[in-house]
């Protein structure tokens, strides 16, 4: 909370997080930002179609055009026409169970309407910025990392790329003196 008012996100005349699904993360956008208009990653989405697909057919050739088709409804709005294609198909338990997540998310997923307001539908865009912030960071040729080196250089990349360098040596400098 404290990141999003020092950037001004609880300044902004709307504000939406951008979430994968997992439950957590709704509760705390509801705890932190209950006016956040919430949006499922569409591409979260998509796989667990994909997926679905899979599971209702197999490796037979009609998954994939199954998906893309439920993909379309998805990316046009038409829930009720895909819920009701997964219902069609309730012998299997998967089905089932993506027919109930599209459900219980489907305020969530009204990505025309997002789209209108000028929103992102899609992590893939912040998931690519970690990437290059930080990936690219650990895995130059010839790193090798523990996991409280690789966390110490995160935090200094993250805290150079934030523009808040300063405070960061800052509060190393507190707490090395406080441990003294």
């Amino acid at each position: 909370m404290r990141e999003a008012t020092r950037r001004g996100f609880t300044e902004a005349p709307r504000y939406a997080v951008l979430g994968d699904g997992a439950v957590w993360i709704w509760n705390t956008t509801a705890e932190l930002f209950p006016q956040a208009i919430q949006i499922l990653d569409r591409f979260h989405v998509k796989e667990t179609l994909h997926r679905t697909a899979q599971s209702i057919f197999g490796a037979a050739t009609e998954a994939k055009p199954w998906a893309e088709a439920r993909c379309a409804e998805l990316d046009d709005g038409k829930l009720r026409a895909l819920i009701h294609e997964l219902r069609a198909h309730d012998s299997c338990t998967e089905a089932i169970k993506c027919a109930l997540y599209i459900f219980r998310n489907r305020a969530r997923m009204r990505y025309p309407k997002f789209h209108a307001l000028g929103l992102c539908t899609s992590t893939g865009v912040l998931e690519a910025g970690c990437k290059v912030a930080i990936g690219t960071r650990l895995k130059r040729s010839g790193m090798h990392w523990s996991v409280s080196g690789a966390n110490a250089i995160i935090a200094l990349r993250c805290s150079k790329l934030s523009g808040r360098f300063e405070d960061f040596w800052e509060r190393c400098s507190t707490s090395l003196q406080a441990a003294a």
